[in-house]
């Protein structure tokens, strides 16, 4: 009896195949997709959503402040929490989060109570962040959990290349409001798509379950967030702050084909990491971080020619573009069993970052102008690259060859 009640409950979970489970997969690439253009749309509607609230642009601003925090805060204690959870009903929520809180932004009329719909917003991209990466690696066979990592996390360029040029397409031709009911669409689409497709599996029994000071003290998890901080801090510092930059380059007219040039180069970042990421991760972060130090370096003294500068912002896109698979398969393979927590570690360090850069660059801004940004940037990929560089055996090993 007990033996036949083991057998039907291994059969109600997904055994991985010998191939990338693409259904499952392009879900969470979907999802991915829907958090990030969730947290960007909002600054190519600034202007609409001001006028809509009758607040300040300033303050229409700060529902990217509130949607940050939220993710900040939630990722790590909430992650922790739920490593008991079924996964399949866990992004099932944060899924029917987006949809609920999307929805409140685009019904409300009171800046109050956006904030709030956008500060949850953030906390359910926080546990998504922290359960997305397990998943895909989940589903897929040992041979294979690097590139669905790949896959999983295509929505993630797609967006950042998309969400400011969309929330600006929107805004003029539907409405901020409708814009953001159109991502309550896409997520209740999405929650069909994942009853119909994705496979379940069980969480961690407590038994295997690590501390937070266990995942964190895990050889090789401090190397690997420190080689995040260091990579986002210098790439938001620059991407926040890209027009005043390129209006000093004289090519403020250009912002949108830049951003574009950026976002194409990152799609095929992604494309390649997930390609070699399987036998060459520690190869494919060193080029990473050489080829995003020799960007900045070339933005630095190209700020007066134009072709040095779309040259620098293709190479910082393809090496950028894989920044969250590599780093995110890196900290998963460390911390093994506390794979989640250790993702859920990386949001926060990733979300602080993105903070820190942009405080960086406003004081840099302040004190200096744009042109000190990319050599403050190549400092910092610098002191990145040096840690990856000693991080062999735990950080970046070089896997299976």
């Amino acid at each position: 009896m007990d033996n036949n009640s083991d057998l039907s409950k291994q059969n109600s979970y997904a055994i991985p195949s010998e191939r990338l489970p693409w259904a499952g997969l392009m879900a969470l690439a979907m999802a991915g997709f829907i958090c990030i253009l969730t947290e960007t749309i909002p600054a190519g509607l600034l202007i609409e959503i001001s006028k809509g609230l009758g607040v300040s642009e300033s303050l229409a601003g700060q529902l990217v402040t509130a949607y940050a925090l939220g993710s900040l805060i939630a990722a790590i204690p909430i992650t922790t929490a739920t490593q008991g959870w079924h996964r399949k009903p866990l992004l099932l929520l944060c899924i029917i989060g987006f949809l609920v809180f999307n929805t409140i932004t685009a019904l409300s009329s009171s800046l109050t109570l956006t904030l709030i719909a956008r500060f949850f917003a953030g906390v359910t991209a926080g546990v998504l962040w922290g359960l997305t990466a397990g998943y895909a690696r989940l589903m897929a066979p040992e041979s294979l959990k690097g590139r669905a990592m790949a896959v999983a996390m295509i929505g993630t360029p797609l967006a950042l290349a998309l969400g400011v040029p969309t929330g600006t397409f929107l805004g003029s031709l539907v409405g901020w409001r409708n814009g953001f009911g159109i991502m309550s669409l896409l997520a209740a689409l999405l929650i069909l798509w994942i009853i119909w497709k994705v496979p379940n599996f069980p969480g961690q029994t407590s038994s295997k379950r690590m501390t937070l000071l266990e995942v964190f003290i895990t050889p090789g998890v401090r190397p690997i967030l420190f080689v995040v901080l260091a990579w986002i801090l210098s790439h938001n510092m620059l991407y926040t702050y890209i027009a005043p930059y390129l209006s000093e380059a004289g090519l403020a007219k250009r912002i949108d084909l830049i951003l574009l040039v950026f976002g194409m180069a990152s799609l095929v970042g992604i494309w390649v990491i997930g390609i070699f990421i399987e036998r060459r991760l520690r190869t494919l972060v060193l080029m990473s971080l050489v080829g995003f130090g020799l960007a900045s370096f070339a933005l630095g003294i190209g700020i007066s020619h134009p072709i040095i500068i779309y040259s620098a912002v293709t190479v910082w896109g393809l090496t950028f573009g894989g920044a969250a698979t590599l780093t995110q398969t890196a900290i998963a393979d460390n911390a093994k069993k506390g794979a989640d927590i250790a993702q859920s570690m990386l949001v926060t360090v990733w979300n602080l970052a993105i903070g820190g850069g942009s405080a960086i660059g406003a004081v840099l801004i302040e004190s200096f102008d744009v042109s000190s940004f990319p050599w403050v940037m190549f400092i910092l990929i610098l002191l990145g690259f040096l840690v990856a560089f000693r991080a062999n055996v735990y950080g970046f090993p070089q896997k299976n060859q």
